[in-house]
């Protein structure tokens, strides 16, 4: 990749993780399910299921070409099934559903907030199946082990702004009114929906490509 076109895919980038994760529209859902314990929790949890985020699509991100071969998964399959399921998320959001790899269990279901952190805070509230295909794709898109590295690291920064959204949930929702983070949703979900038909036309054309007879 030019270096000149990096700016361009980095903020591509951007805008898909931040669309993905969806800090806003999820900043109700973490407040829903933590916002009865105090700011010490509050923070406590927001930073692990972050973390927890980070670190699973890092992992994916580093090594997921190893997983594949693993697996025997090529890319252009995981492209193909990657661009339903990130379709769906943002089909979900534009009807302003909760998306249905996004949702979160009940906090009952937890037995303490450091597990809810985990999941369904961290999994799959926000390192979910579309998260992880949406890495995987933009991974795919680079042409070097220094641009994945820049996907991590803007991956990180998408994480901090979903740490601190969350660490602030409670003004966020004293705030604005729920319309706007609905608004917000929807616009998410239509970044989704794009993002999700670009790779499609990614993973038809590779296949062609790979197999032109």
């Amino acid at each position: 990749m030019a270096l000149t076109d990096l700016p361009l895919f980095l903020s591509t980038v951007f805008i898909g993780f931040f669309a993905i994760l969806n800090p806003i529209g999820n900043t109700p859902v973490f407040l829903s399910m933590v916002g009865e314990g105090d700011k010490r929790i509050i923070k406590k949890v927001a930073f692990k299921s972050v973390a927890v985020a980070f670190t699973i699509i890092a992992i994916f991100s580093l090594f997921g070409h190893l997983i594949f071969r693993l697996f025997n998964i090529t890319l252009p399959a995981f492209q193909i099934a990657g661009g339903i399921i990130v379709f769906f998320i943002g089909y979900d959001l534009l009807q302003g559903k909760a998306a249905g790899a996004h949702k979160a269990k009940d906090k009952s279901a937890a037995s303490s907030y450091s597990d809810l952190a985990v999941s369904p805070l961290g999994i799959p509230l926000l390192a979910g199946p579309g998260t992880i295909t949406t890495a995987m794709n933009f991974v795919g898109q680079g042409e070097s082990f220094l641009n994945t590295i820049f996907i991590v690291l803007v991956f990180g920064l998408v994480c901090v702004i979903t740490y601190v959204m969350f660490i602030l949930s409670k003004k966020i929702a004293d705030r604005f009114r729920p319309s706007i983070i609905r608004t917000v949703s929807r616009i998410m979900g239509l970044i989704l929906a794009v993002i999700a038909v670009q790779m499609l036309i990614n993973g038809i054309f590779n296949v062609i490509k790979e197999y032109p007879y």
